[in-house]
């Protein structure tokens, strides 16, 4: 039922003529109503009949003029419907009073000739609101169509915005692969370099396949943070450590995609690779009431800025993603940074938990 309304709205055409058959069948029924009251012979129903149909075919034409008229300035089209209408309205008068004439009072006349011209006024009311009605649902449908205009808009920048976050790919990460593979040639490690190679275009291939205005199930998510990390392990060997803790539930939970990598990527770059000994990277997720909760911590050096100023000097890494979040998800989602115990940083996620039935 919604669907048909939703189509007889979009068919301005059509909604035309549905309101105007609606509402001279109306104005017929309220009329024969009053003629029972009345007691009215029931020959005055199709008089009342014939009234409805004068009126209804007078204001086809109204329509066509008030179309052309539409973009003169207000004064001039106040005045031209005010006489429009009044023009009508005689013209129906006296057709509803000759029907009268020659069906109801059948082989009478009337006095004078004017006679025809009575209830002009009445009619001149009727006319002039059928006038208010149609420039009332049109003004109300440029209205809806400005509105659905600026929605489009909105949501067209939206995802402008969506598009431009995720592709801030971190050019570092692109850089330090491709010169590892480069070093890895040139030491003769071409079967570790050529592993390398693919798994950067695997990773790469994820990035582009995924739209990033569209959610992925975090168990996609956590592939592709796989691949990234296994490029990453060949860099820093066994200097990198990583604990993924994922419930089952969690997996399918839909989140954005590639939202996590600079958040590791970040931990790797800052923590990590400041260490000479290594460090270890846990990512860990669950569900929570109806919020999924992400936990990305590494156990680097930490930071001595404070972590607004961080926030908003992370380029690439927290600030892309805390945007990314706030930009799907407005004020439905936290993300808060600390410094983990005993050492290193917490990053703390939380959105709305959706869930996909399969993976």
């Amino acid at each position: 039922m919604n669907k048909r309304w939703k189509s007889l709205l979009d068919d301005r055409n059509r909604f035309f003529w549905v309101l105007q058959a609606a509402g001279w069948s109306g104005y017929a029924l309220v009329h024969y109503i009053g003629s029972l009251m009345h007691e009215m012979r029931d020959i005055y129903a199709l008089v009342i009949l014939l009234g409805a149909y004068a009126g209804f075919l007078i204001t086809v034409p109204l329509r066509h003029l008030y179309r052309r008229i539409w973009d003169i300035s207000p004064w001039q089209l106040i005045i031209v419907v005010l006489a429009a209408s009044y023009l009508s309205a005689a013209c129906w008068a006296v057709i509803d009073n000759a029907t009268y004439w020659e069906i109801y009072k059948f082989g009478f006349r009337p006095d004078s000739d004017w006679f025809y011209f009575k209830n002009s006024i009445a009619k001149f009311y009727i006319m002039l609101s059928w006038s208010g009605l149609y420039f009332g649902i049109k003004y109300y449908q440029m209205l809806q169509d400005e509105k659905q205009k600026a929605l489009m808009a909105t949501s067209m920048a939206h995802q402008a915005q969506l598009k431009m976050l995720r592709y801030q790919l971190n050019p570092h990460f692109l850089f330090n692969t491709l010169n590892a593979i480069s070093t890895l040639i040139l030491v003769g490690e071409n079967e570790l370099a050529n592993r390398m190679m693919s798994k950067l275009s695997l990773f790469l291939r994820f990035s582009l396949d995924n739209e990033p205005i569209k959610k992925i199930p975090l168990a996609r998510e956590i592939d592709a943070i796989n691949l990234y990390l296994d490029i990453e392990k060949v860099r820093f060997d066994e200097r990198l450590q990583v604990v993924i803790d994922v419930t089952d539930e969690a997996q399918k939970a839909l989140v954005p995609s590639l939202f996590l990598q600079p958040l590791i990527e970040n931990a790797i770059k800052y923590g990590i690779a400041k260490l000479e000994q290594g460090g270890c990277i846990n990512v860990h997720a669950h569900r929570h009431e109806e919020q999924l909760v992400i936990v990305v911590a590494d156990n680097g050096p930490g930071t001595k800025k404070p972590i607004d100023q961080l926030l908003n000097s992370g380029g690439v890494g927290l600030a892309n993603t805390r945007d990314r979040l706030q930009a799907l998800f407005g004020k439905r989602y936290s993300f808060t940074v600390a410094n983990n115990d005993p050492q290193g940083l917490r990053i703390d996620i939380r959105i709305p938990f959706e869930q996909v039935d399969t993976i």
